[in-house]
């Protein structure tokens, strides 16, 4: 029997769904689900490791290597074949204090709230 889906934290929900070409019609779409997107936001905007990346949404660091390499592959595509990425759907949860998240001063490695505020990623570390 397989291992049921484990939900994986998430911050907040995106400020804005859909991108895509303005100039142009597309021929179709490529979906981005939160939990990819939540990695591409830790990893590459906030300059996390995969462990604190991990320890941040509550999942293994192989889970969020195998959900990063999916989503920078489906960036990729939308980029390359001038398709629209729409971010939705997913296995996740939402961190219930989401809305308190500093944001971008919290990259910090030195930030006493953790990453979102909830300190999960702190007490990731301390387990």
């Amino acid at each position: 029997m397989a291992r049921p889906c484990k939900a994986k934290r998430v911050c907040a929900m995106p400020s804005v769904e859909v991108f895509g070409p303005l100039d142009q019609e597309t021929d179709g779409k490529v979906e981005l689900t939160l939990e990819e997107y939540e990695t591409i936001r830790l990893i590459d905007l906030l300059e996390c490791t995969q462990e604190e990346c991990a320890a941040q949404m509550g999942v293994a660091r192989s889970t969020v290597q195998q959900v990063y390499d999916t989503a920078r592959r489906r960036l990729a595509q939308a980029l390359v074949e001038g398709r629209r990425l729409h971010i939705s759907g997913g296995d996740y949860v939402l961190c219930p204090r989401g809305e308190e998240c500093p944001g971008r001063d919290c990259a910090r490695r030195d930030c006493g709230m953790g990453r979102c505020g909830c300190g999960a990623c702190l007490r990731s570390k301390e387990n």
